[in-house]
């Protein structure tokens, strides 16, 4: 049984991991391109990004294992909104990077947001560590749509 948890939590480890790779992977040539245009004063250093991001990842890859793992009535659903909320994570970044629609990816981001706070939500009934697990995750996407509306006005 120790076995079996160990390789679900393994495995829900990397799926967001390879998830946030592969999406930067189709984004690095606008990543580059993002960084000659204008950014508030506040914008976070380049170099925080894929630290920031890796550490989420594992955060919420980690929640997500301990909800499964839980074995509750419930956490087929909460699992759910986990691949949504990775989904549309997965595409942010190819929307505001890759293709440069910065106000469609705005939008996109605040559908994210709406989706982690309710994954966020389900966590809690089954796991209320998963869901504290998510929080940082929720307070980045709030500081990266600000920042996402301020590129975009800088530059539009």
């Amino acid at each position: 049984m120790r076995s079996s948890r160990i390789k679900t939590t393994i495995l829900f480890l990397a799926i967001p991991l390879l998830t946030g790779g592969l999406s930067a992977f189709l984004s690095r040539e606008g990543m580059k391109a993002f960084q000659s245009l204008r950014q508030p004063s506040w914008a976070p250093p380049m170099w925080l990004f894929p630290v920031v991001w890796t550490l989420l990842y594992l955060l919420m890859g980690y929640g997500a294992a301990r909800v499964w793992n839980t074995r509750r009535r419930g956490r087929g659903d909460a699992v759910f909104l986990f691949g949504a909320q990775l989904f549309v994570n997965f595409w942010w970044s190819i929307f505001f990077f890759a293709w440069g629609v910065r106000l469609f990816a705005f939008f996109w981001l605040l559908l994210l947001i709406v989706l982690v706070f309710a994954m966020l939500l389900s966590f809690k009934t089954l796991d209320a560590t998963a869901a504290r697990l998510n929080i940082p995750y929720l307070l980045w996407l709030v500081l990266a749509a600000w920042l996402n509306m301020s590129v975009y006005l800088l530059n539009k």
